[in-house]
């Protein structure tokens, strides 16, 4: 793994203020009970559905990794 002299990459996720559209496909995975935990706290500080923070999580990861041999 490669070291990186840039700063550490954050997610700022910003309070609910309305229901948007919901055009998701559902699927279900297995998550161990601390990052359910974690998952939660954000949720409720962000007023924020589990789900949303999930996926907001999920696309800030995808745009930011890197695949490497």
């Amino acid at each position: 793994m490669k070291q990186s002299k840039e700063p550490a990459l954050q997610l700022t996720i910003s309070r609910k203020k309305f229901k948007g559209d919901d055009s998701h496909k559902v699927f279900s995975i297995r998550v161990r009970e601390e990052t359910v935990a974690r998952l939660e706290a954000v949720a409720e500080k962000s007023n924020r559905s589990r789900n949303e923070v999930i996926n907001l999580l999920l696309e800030f990861a995808l745009d930011h990794c890197e695949i490497v041999d």
